[in-house]
Protein backbone atom coordinates (compact mmCIF):
# COMPACT_ATOMS: atom_id res chain seq x y z
CA UNK A 1 0.00 0.00 0.00
CA UNK A 2 1.11 3.17 -0.77
CA UNK A 3 0.05 6.37 1.20
CA UNK A 4 -1.46 8.97 -0.57
CA UNK A 5 -3.38 11.21 2.13
CA UNK A 6 -2.89 11.70 5.90
CA UNK A 7 -6.18 12.64 7.41
CA UNK A 8 -7.30 14.28 10.47
CA UNK A 9 -9.76 11.48 11.16
CA UNK A 10 -8.49 8.68 8.37
CA UNK A 11 -5.41 7.59 6.62
CA UNK A 12 -5.83 6.77 3.00
CA UNK A 13 -3.69 4.56 1.16
CA UNK A 14 -3.40 3.69 -2.54
CA UNK A 15 -4.13 -0.04 -3.42
CA UNK A 16 -3.04 -2.11 -6.27
CA UNK A 17 -6.53 -2.77 -7.79
CA UNK A 18 -7.08 0.59 -8.30
CA UNK A 19 -9.27 1.51 -5.12
CA UNK A 20 -8.17 3.05 -1.83
CA UNK A 21 -8.04 1.90 1.70
CA UNK A 22 -9.22 3.96 4.26
CA UNK A 23 -7.88 3.23 8.02
CA UNK A 24 -9.92 4.86 10.56
CA UNK A 25 -7.90 6.88 13.61
CA UNK A 26 -8.94 7.77 16.76
CA UNK A 27 -7.78 11.05 16.25
CA UNK A 28 -11.24 13.35 16.49
CA UNK A 29 -11.82 17.10 16.07
CA UNK A 30 -11.94 19.84 18.57
CA UNK A 31 -10.41 22.74 20.31
CA UNK A 32 -8.98 23.39 23.50
CA UNK A 33 -9.10 19.46 24.14
CA UNK A 34 -12.71 18.91 23.63
CA UNK A 35 -14.77 17.12 20.96
CA UNK A 36 -15.98 19.02 18.26
CA UNK A 37 -17.05 17.17 15.14
CA UNK A 38 -17.32 20.72 12.96
CA UNK A 39 -14.33 21.65 14.17
CA UNK A 40 -11.23 21.83 11.49
CA UNK A 41 -8.21 20.58 13.64
CA UNK A 42 -7.35 17.35 15.75
CA UNK A 43 -8.17 18.18 19.45
CA UNK A 44 -7.40 14.67 21.25
CA UNK A 45 -7.59 11.18 20.90
CA UNK A 46 -9.92 9.04 21.82
CA UNK A 47 -9.67 5.20 22.55
CA UNK A 48 -12.32 3.17 19.91
CA UNK A 49 -13.87 5.72 18.30
CA UNK A 50 -12.26 5.15 15.25
CA UNK A 51 -13.90 1.34 15.17
CA UNK A 52 -17.01 2.67 16.01
CA UNK A 53 -17.00 4.97 13.48
CA UNK A 54 -16.24 2.09 10.91
CA UNK A 55 -18.58 0.21 12.07
CA UNK A 56 -21.84 2.77 12.07
CA UNK A 57 -20.76 3.80 8.44
CA UNK A 58 -20.54 0.35 7.36
CA UNK A 59 -24.02 -0.28 8.69
CA UNK A 60 -25.18 2.40 6.74
CA UNK A 61 -23.82 2.00 3.24
CA UNK A 62 -24.71 -1.62 3.65
CA UNK A 63 -28.46 -0.14 4.19
CA UNK A 64 -27.71 2.04 1.15
CA UNK A 65 -26.94 -0.73 -1.54
CA UNK A 66 -29.73 -2.77 -0.35
CA UNK A 67 -31.77 0.17 -1.19
CA UNK A 68 -29.45 0.24 -4.67
CA UNK A 69 -27.93 3.64 -4.15
CA UNK A 70 -24.49 4.03 -5.57
CA UNK A 71 -21.59 4.60 -3.16
CA UNK A 72 -18.09 4.29 -3.15
CA UNK A 73 -18.05 1.66 -0.48
CA UNK A 74 -16.24 -2.19 -1.19
CA UNK A 75 -15.79 -3.82 2.12
CA UNK A 76 -14.19 -3.40 5.68
CA UNK A 77 -12.49 -5.15 7.47
CA UNK A 78 -13.53 -4.30 11.26
CA UNK A 79 -10.35 -5.55 13.20
CA UNK A 80 -7.90 -3.39 11.58
CA UNK A 81 -9.86 0.17 11.31
CA UNK A 82 -10.29 -0.23 7.07
CA UNK A 83 -12.44 0.01 4.50
CA UNK A 84 -11.96 -0.40 1.12
CA UNK A 85 -13.65 2.14 -1.50
CA UNK A 86 -13.97 3.03 -4.79
CA UNK A 87 -11.72 5.71 -6.27
CA UNK A 88 -14.01 8.74 -6.54
CA UNK A 89 -13.44 12.00 -7.97
CA UNK A 90 -14.86 15.27 -5.71
CA UNK A 91 -16.76 17.84 -7.22
CA UNK A 92 -14.02 21.11 -7.56
CA UNK A 93 -11.89 20.97 -4.95
CA UNK A 94 -14.46 19.15 -2.76
CA UNK A 95 -18.61 20.11 -1.33
CA UNK A 96 -20.06 18.95 1.57
CA UNK A 97 -23.82 18.78 1.01
CA UNK A 98 -26.17 19.42 4.41
CA UNK A 99 -30.06 17.64 4.93
CA UNK A 100 -31.74 19.77 7.09
CA UNK A 101 -35.16 18.31 9.15
CA UNK A 102 -34.97 20.62 11.94
CA UNK A 103 -33.84 24.36 11.95
CA UNK A 104 -30.53 24.01 14.19
CA UNK A 105 -26.98 24.80 14.23
CA UNK A 106 -25.77 27.04 11.68
CA UNK A 107 -28.83 27.24 9.67
CA UNK A 108 -30.76 28.78 12.97
CA UNK A 109 -27.77 30.99 13.52
CA UNK A 110 -28.14 32.72 9.72
CA UNK A 111 -32.43 32.44 9.71
CA UNK A 112 -33.75 32.74 13.34
CA UNK A 113 -35.48 36.05 12.73
CA UNK A 114 -37.71 34.26 10.49
CA UNK A 115 -37.87 30.85 12.08
CA UNK A 116 -37.92 29.26 15.68
CA UNK A 117 -35.55 27.19 16.78
CA UNK A 118 -35.47 23.34 16.31
CA UNK A 119 -38.77 24.41 13.82
CA UNK A 120 -39.00 21.23 11.39
CA UNK A 121 -38.05 21.65 7.84
CA UNK A 122 -39.06 20.14 4.69
CA UNK A 123 -35.48 17.89 4.15
CA UNK A 124 -33.71 21.30 2.85
CA UNK A 125 -30.54 20.75 1.18
CA UNK A 126 -27.98 23.20 1.05
CA UNK A 127 -24.53 22.86 -0.29
CA UNK A 128 -20.80 24.21 1.06
CA UNK A 129 -17.50 24.37 -0.68
CA UNK A 130 -14.91 22.41 1.62
CA UNK A 131 -12.30 25.31 2.48
CA UNK A 132 -11.04 25.05 6.36
CA UNK A 133 -9.73 28.67 6.07
CA UNK A 134 -12.55 29.99 4.91
CA UNK A 135 -14.89 28.22 7.12
CA UNK A 136 -16.24 26.16 4.81
CA UNK A 137 -18.48 28.81 3.04
CA UNK A 138 -22.76 28.19 1.61
CA UNK A 139 -22.99 28.22 -2.44
CA UNK A 140 -25.82 28.44 -4.14
CA UNK A 141 -27.26 26.64 -7.07
CA UNK A 142 -26.65 29.47 -9.58
CA UNK A 143 -22.50 30.35 -8.27
CA UNK A 144 -21.85 26.30 -8.70
CA UNK A 145 -23.28 26.31 -12.22
CA UNK A 146 -21.30 29.83 -12.89
CA UNK A 147 -17.98 28.37 -11.59
CA UNK A 148 -18.23 25.01 -13.54
CA UNK A 149 -17.88 23.28 -10.33
CA UNK A 150 -21.68 21.19 -10.77
CA UNK A 151 -24.44 21.22 -13.63
CA UNK A 152 -27.84 22.09 -13.00
CA UNK A 153 -28.44 18.23 -13.90
CA UNK A 154 -25.94 17.29 -11.41
CA UNK A 155 -27.29 19.48 -8.63
CA UNK A 156 -30.55 18.33 -8.96
CA UNK A 157 -29.33 14.55 -8.86
CA UNK A 158 -27.22 15.28 -5.75
CA UNK A 159 -30.16 16.99 -4.17
CA UNK A 160 -32.18 13.62 -4.54
CA UNK A 161 -29.88 11.59 -3.53
CA UNK A 162 -29.73 13.34 -0.27
CA UNK A 163 -32.68 13.36 0.84
CA UNK A 164 -33.04 9.39 -0.25
CA UNK A 165 -30.23 8.63 2.03
CA UNK A 166 -31.41 10.96 4.89
CA UNK A 167 -34.69 9.48 4.75
CA UNK A 168 -32.99 5.83 5.52
CA UNK A 169 -30.90 7.41 7.76
CA UNK A 170 -33.64 9.22 9.68
CA UNK A 171 -35.55 5.46 9.37
CA UNK A 172 -33.02 3.73 11.09
CA UNK A 173 -32.91 6.08 14.02
CA UNK A 174 -36.05 6.53 14.58
CA UNK A 175 -36.06 2.31 15.00
CA UNK A 176 -34.51 3.09 17.93
CA UNK A 177 -35.97 5.87 19.48
CA UNK A 178 -33.69 8.59 18.01
CA UNK A 179 -34.60 11.87 15.96
CA UNK A 180 -32.16 12.90 12.63
CA UNK A 181 -32.30 16.89 13.04
CA UNK A 182 -29.55 17.61 10.49
CA UNK A 183 -26.57 15.69 8.53
CA UNK A 184 -23.77 15.82 5.40
CA UNK A 185 -22.45 13.73 3.23
CA UNK A 186 -19.86 13.95 0.26
CA UNK A 187 -20.62 12.49 -3.50
CA UNK A 188 -18.40 12.50 -6.32
CA UNK A 189 -17.78 10.67 -9.49
CA UNK A 190 -16.57 7.24 -10.25
CA UNK A 191 -16.68 6.29 -13.67
CA UNK A 192 -18.89 9.38 -14.76
CA UNK A 193 -21.21 8.39 -12.52
CA UNK A 194 -22.78 10.27 -9.12
CA UNK A 195 -22.21 8.62 -6.19
CA UNK A 196 -21.80 8.97 -2.01
CA UNK A 197 -18.09 9.08 -0.99
CA UNK A 198 -16.75 9.87 2.46
CA UNK A 199 -18.01 8.23 5.65
CA UNK A 200 -21.43 7.60 7.45
CA UNK A 201 -20.54 8.38 10.96
CA UNK A 202 -22.14 9.44 14.16
CA UNK A 203 -19.23 13.13 13.76
CA UNK A 204 -21.48 13.65 10.42
CA UNK A 205 -24.60 13.87 11.83
CA UNK A 206 -26.99 15.89 14.49
CA UNK A 207 -29.06 13.41 16.63
CA UNK A 208 -31.39 14.13 19.35
CA UNK A 209 -33.15 11.81 21.70
CA UNK A 210 -36.22 12.71 24.12
CA UNK A 211 -35.42 16.20 23.30
CA UNK A 212 -31.67 16.13 23.75
CA UNK A 213 -28.88 16.70 21.45
CA UNK A 214 -26.62 13.63 21.60
CA UNK A 215 -22.61 13.78 21.61
CA UNK A 216 -21.40 11.89 18.60
CA UNK A 217 -19.71 9.47 20.36
CA UNK A 218 -22.16 8.65 22.40
CA UNK A 219 -24.69 8.60 19.68
CA UNK A 220 -22.40 5.38 17.94
CA UNK A 221 -22.22 4.01 21.43
CA UNK A 222 -26.08 3.84 21.85
CA UNK A 223 -26.84 3.16 18.09
CA UNK A 224 -25.55 -0.75 18.29
CA UNK A 225 -26.77 -0.84 22.48
CA UNK A 226 -29.35 -4.10 22.36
Amino acid sequence: MKLVYKGKTKDVYALENGNYLLKFKDDVTGTGGVFDPGANEVGLSIAGVGNINLKMSVFFFEKLKKANIKTHYVKADLNNNTMEVLPTKPFGKGLEVICRDRAVGSFYRRYGAYVGNGAKLPSYVEMTIKDDAKGDPLITKDALIALDIMMASEYDLVEKMTQEITSIVSSCLKEKSMELYDIKYEFGFYNDEIILMDELSSGNMRVYKDGKYIEPIELAKLFFEE
